[in-house]
């Protein structure tokens, strides 16, 4: 395995982290959203802040690390995707600031008033965010994205049926994975009529899921034929992995088997994002652009590894830490 390879895989893994870390919060905003009236709602949006509170800001790090990656290893894939798709760019970047703006002043907000906008302000990008990140995903594996493509195709580039559907799914695969979450947050906190509020909702959002992944599979085979016909052949063994563990998360819910379903849905999750990379390899573009073509040169590879390995020694103790001591309450007033 040479060191592109390596770094390749590094960048999955990033991106992997975020889909599943940053999508649990994503997710937390939209059913904060949906959470009803201020005392309807207060029960459900109690649990979602002590959840996501002490770790939202920390799961924004796999981003920029991807960002970084990419940008270093492959910057003509980099510039390409900058170039072309600012468009849903710039939706998705100004929804990570409205997000961490409303959900910060939320809390020290005294008027009701102001409460309720920041609020509005919270839940509303954190729809709006996975939608805009999903339509750069689509339009990536669409093929609408060349190294020859840019301002002209602003529009054009993530407007089209898989971008706008691949944006559905990470708004839906985000609600799933934070309720399937905050299922074992409330089971945690020892409130059985909670653990069955996000249960309902996991269940719905898991139905859901199923029927837009289905969607995709057809809309792909239309819109985004090479990588179709690499998930139906190398990379099926990964979209069946995901398939199982999809089902096999759902009726852990059903039988309310939330210690396991936690594991399961992750799983099912990531499983979907290596075999998106499987079947697009070798192209970080699809039929334009290859890993080879895109790749920095050795000694900036080994220098990026290097830096990856000393990031790993002084970042991961840290975020395990964070963790560890969130899932103890330790970080509660």
């Amino acid at each position: 395995m040479s060191s592109t390879d390596v770094v390749l895989v590094v960048l999955w893994v990033g991106i992997t982290a975020y889909a599943i870390l940053g999508g649990a919060d994503f997710g937390a905003g939209l059913w904060d959203l949906l959470a009803g009236n201020a005392e309807t709602g207060r029960r459900p949006r109690h649990l979602i802040d002590r959840a996501i509170t002490p770790v939202w800001e920390a799961n924004h790090t796999w981003l920029i690390f991807d960002l970084v990656v990419l940008w270093t290893a492959f910057s003509p894939a980099f510039a390409a995707v900058m170039t072309t798709l600012f468009i849903p760019l710039c939706f998705a970047a100004l929804g990570i600031v409205l997000r961490g703006a409303g959900f910060a002043f939320r809390h020290v907000s005294e008027r009701l008033e102001a409460q309720r906008a920041f609020g509005a302000a919270f839940a509303l990008a954190s729809v709006l965010t996975p939608f805009f990140m999903g339509t750069v995903v689509g339009a990536v594996a669409s093929g609408r994205v060349t190294p020859s493509t840019g301002p002209d195709q602003a529009w054009s580039s993530w407007t089209g049926p898989l971008s706008l559907l691949v944006g559905v799914m990470f708004v839906v695969t985000c609600a799933y994975v934070s309720a399937v979450f905050l299922v074992h947050e409330a089971r945690r906190a020892g409130d059985a009529g909670l653990e069955q509020y996000f249960r309902v909702r996991a269940l719905v959002a898991g139905g859901a899921g199923g029927v837009v992944a289905v969607a995709g599979v057809i809309v792909l085979h239309a819109d985004a034929r090479y990588v179709y016909d690499g998930l139906v052949g190398k990379a099926l063994p990964l979209a069946i992995v995901s398939a199982v563990c999809g089902i096999a998360a759902f009726v852990l819910l059903l039988v309310r088997e939330v210690r396991f379903a936690r594991g399961v849905a992750v799983l099912a999750v990531a499983s979907v994002v290596w075999a998106w990379g499987v079947a697009q390899n070798p192209y970080l573009l699809p039929k334009t652009l290859t890993v080879d073509q895109a790749a920095s040169s050795n000694d900036t590879m080994t220098a990026l590894l290097v830096i990856f390995v000393a990031a790993l020694l002084i970042i991961v103790p840290s975020l395990a830490l964070l963790f560890v001591l969130s899932q103890r309450s330790a970080l509660e007033d």
